[in-house]
C-alpha cells in the first residue's frame, strides 16, 4: 500500500462527444495514470477488441457478477450492461495509481459515494448538430439507434453540473490540453501533497 493514495478521475459524456479519444490521447501523454476498462453486456463494434476496449460478456454473466457484488458501480446504458469491476480500480489507488474511469453520470453517482474525493470531469460537444454529426460519421449505427442516442444525450448532458470540471470538445488538442491541465492540477492539491512532501514540509517548519 502506498502512503500516497492515488487519484480517480471519472470522464463522462454522451455518446459521440469524443470521450474515449479525449481519454485515450492524455493516457498516451501521461503515463502516471491507468485506464480501467470496463465491462459490457453488448456486442462489440467493429474495429473493437476484448480486454482492450472492454471486456464483453454476456448479459447473464454480467447479472451473475452483480450478484457476487464485483462491481464497483454499474448501469443500463442503452439497453446494455457496463460497470466497473472493483479489482479494476480499488487495488490500484491503494498503490498510489491515478486511475482514469469512463463511464456514464449514473455510474459516477455510484463511484462518488465510495470514493468522495473522485475528480469528474464531463466531456460536452459544441453543438448538438456536431453531435449529430459525429455519431453519423462513425458509420456503425442504425438511424433508429441515432435517433435514440440523440434523444439521450440530452438527458446525460443535463447532468453535467454532477461534475466538478466541464470541458468542451470543440478543437480536439484543445480539450486534450485541458483535460491533461486538469489532471495536473488536482495533483498539486493541498491534502495530497501534504502526504507526498510531508518530510520536505516538517525541515522546511522546523525550529
Amino acid at each position: 500500500m502506498s502512503e500516497t493514495p492515488g487519484t480517480l478521475f471519472i470522464v463522462a459524456a454522451p455518446s459521440g462527444a469524443g470521450k474515449s479519444s479525449i481519454v485515450n490521447a492524455v493516457l498516451a501523454r501521461d503515463p502516471r495514470l491507468c485506464l480501467s476498462i470496463s465491462f459490457t453486456s453488448r456486442q462489440p463494434r467493429p474495429g473493437e477488441r476484448h480486454a482492450e476496449h472492454y471486456h464483453f460478456i454476456s448479459a447473464d454473466e454480467f447479472k451473475a457478477m452483480v450478484a457476487a457484488g464485483d462491481f464497483f458501480e454499474h448501469a443500463l446504458v442503452h439497453g446494455d450492461w457496463k460497470g466497473t469491476a472493483r479489482q479494476s480500480v480499488l487495488p490500484q489507488l491503494m498503490a498510489g495509481k491515478d486511475v482514469v474511469l469512463e463511464i456514464d453520470w449514473q455510474g459516477a453517482r455510484q463511484v462518488r459515494l465510495q470514493v468522495p474525493d473522485a475528480i469528474g470531469i464531463f466531456i460536452l460537444p459544441p453543438s448538438r448538430g456536431a453531435l449529430e454529426q459525429r455519431m453519423r460519421s462513425r458509420g456503425q449505427d442504425s438511424e433508429e439507434t441515432i435517433r435514440l442516442r440523440l434523444a439521450a444525450a440530452r438527458e446525460e448532458m443535463s447532468h453535467y453540473d454532477e461534475f466538478d470540471y466541464v470541458v468542451v470538445n470543440e478543437v480536439f488538442d484543445d480539450a486534450v490540453d485541458e483535460a491533461c491541465a486538469i489532471i495536473a492540477g488536482s495533483r498539486a492539491r493541498r491534502p495530497l501533497q501534504q502526504l507526498r512532501h510531508k518530510a520536505l514540509i516538517a525541515e522546511l517548519l522546523a525550529e
